[in-house]
Formats: C-alpha cells, structure tokens, sequence
C-alpha cells in the first residue's frame, strides 16, 4: 500500500499524489527455486499490462505510471531476480527473466494474454519473452532499449562496474545524497526520484544499501546491447518501440530495429525525454502507451514477412 515516505515532497502534482495513494499488494511467486515479488494493481480477472524495469533498477520505478491503469486494467510490475524485493540467483539470464514475467502474468490472475512494458534491459527481457513465449504476450513495448549490433564487446565486469558494488551508508540520508541513474540524463522530476530512491534501499548489517545484486550482470558475457538481437527478428506479436528523444536509441538504431521487425512496427519519438522517461517525462509517457494500447484495442496488426 501507500508509503508516508512516498509522499514527503511537498512539490508533487495531484496526479502523482493519485497514483501513490492506488491501492497495490505485494505478491509473490516462487520461480525455479526463487521467490520473485511484484507489485499488483486493479481487478483481477481483467486484461493484462505487464512493467518491467531496468537493470539495477526496481518495481517502483513504474509506480507513478503503473498505476494511471488501474480502473481498466489488471496492471504488475515485476521485480526481476536479483532486483528490488525479489531474491538473488547464483547466475543471471535473460531466458530466465522471461521465464519470470510470464509466471507473475499467470501468477497475477490477468485475463487472457497481457501487453508487456519493458524499459532499457527489462526492454531486452521483454523482446526474449515474446521470442520465447509467443503464445503468451498479447503484445510488447519498448522502451529506449537499444537492440543492435557493436563494434566492439563490453563484458559482465564492465557492466558491472557501471553500477559499482553496493556500498554500505551508515544512514538512509547518506545513502539517498548518492543515488544516481546510469546513464545520467539533463533532467529529472525531484518528488519522482524521491520515490525511487527510498525505494531502492534496504537495512543491513552497518547501515542501508542499494538493494541490486551486483552480480546479476553475469547475465551479459558480451556488450549488452547485442543481447537481444537473436531475439528481435522471432518477435511476432504486436510491438512497438518508444524511443527517447535524449536517450540510448538514436534515430539510426530505431532504423536498424524497425527493419530487423519487418517495418511493420512503430518507433515513436518521447520529446524531451531522457533515457529514463518515467523520471523525467512519465505523463508523456504514459499518454504514449496509452495511445498504442487504444489503437491495438481497435486495428488489426500488419502482417510481418516470415522467417525462412
């Protein structure tokens, strides 16, 4: 439910003291021998939205969209294992955070199969749980998740090391002062990363740390960004990809990925948004998704070239 500390901010709109004060429960399922949580909102029994977060990130990083859903749908937000609230593995996969979103959507007791919502490496989960799990998404949206070939390979330690190993602060205060995004972005919404923040922590041994396992970038053994490139082209469901104005998609990777789905998929600009849309444009964001999710409700999708 509700936090106090959520709402602290004595600068936050009505709309986002509305989607902090929408009624949520903390679920779980176990998945392959760990628990994973999520966060649900609305009826269930309803059509289905699937979030799904970042890398390092957490389930609340949807909250303040998430929730805009709630009269009209059965809407979760996944923490990925490893993440938030969920428990850590030895190792990481993207095959195996697919599996995960598809057990909470059958877990969150959604009406028929949901549209998945996955930003920067919840992206990449989300195009591989299409990929994988075709019968079991009614759609996916993407969003600044830049799928594509590189140069050169970055591996699990240099990902990692973007991150840095959880620290120890001796105070929740200490702690907070250093929260930051990767990448960093020119703007940010104060009562939006207050939430965030707060929710990113968690008591142990000495004081608060980041609640993200460090090692769950043993996922990637090359540069990130071609991790779904295998994946993109199987994708046969509805798509559409979201790509920031200021974020990692550039317009010839938003090219690259519109042609590797058969041009038969929209790539939609977020203006003014940083790679981090929901910190610093979510009711663009949100009007965004929206919008795709009302035009899938009343057209049929465009036939896509088969694979050979």
């Amino acid at each position: 439910m509700a936090d106090p500390d959520d709402l602290l901010a004595e600068d936050a709109p009505r709309w986002f003291q509305r989607a902090l004060h929408t009624p949520f429960f903390d679920e779980y399922v176990d998945v392959n021998g760990v628990r994973i949580h999520y966060l649900a909102w609305g009826e269930p029994g309803r059509p289905g939205l699937v979030f799904v977060h970042g890398g390092a990130a957490h389930a609340h990083w949807w909250t303040h969209v998430a929730a805009a859903y709630a009269r009209h749908y059965r809407v979760v937000a996944i923490d990925l294992s490893g993440h938030g609230d969920s428990d850590h593995r030895a190792t990481y996969s993207l095959e195996q955070w697919a599996d995960e979103v598809v057990a909470v959507a059958r877990d969150a007791e959604i009406e028929g199969r949901p549209v998945v919502v996955g930003h920067s490496m919840g992206g990449f989960v989300t195009i591989a749980t299409a990929a994988i799990h075709p019968d079991d998404l009614a759609g996916v949206i993407v969003v600044d998740s830049p799928v594509t070939q590189v140069d050169h390979e970055v591996g699990a330690y240099q990902a990692g090391q973007a991150f840095g190993i959880p620290k120890v602060y001796p105070s929740r205060e200490d702690a907070l002062a250093r929260f930051r995004t990767v990448p960093p972005q020119r703007n940010y919404l104060p009562y939006v990363i207050h939430h965030v923040a707060r929710r990113s922590l968690h008591a142990v041994d000495g004081g608060w740390s980041w609640k993200f396992d460090h090692n769950l970038f043993s996922a990637f053994t090359g540069h990130i960004r071609t991790v779904a490139v295998p994946y993109l082209p199987q994708v046969r469901c509805r798509f559409a990809l979201l790509r920031a104005e200021y974020g990692l998609v550039t317009p010839d990777i938003g090219e690259s990925m519109y042609e590797m789905l058969g041009r038969a998929a929209p790539v939609v600009e977020i203006p003014e948004a940083g790679h981090h849309g929901m910190l610093d444009q979510p009711l663009v964001l949100t009007t965004a998704i929206r919008t795709l999710l009302a035009d899938w409700d009343h057209s049929m999708p465009r036939a896509r070239p088969q694979l050979d």
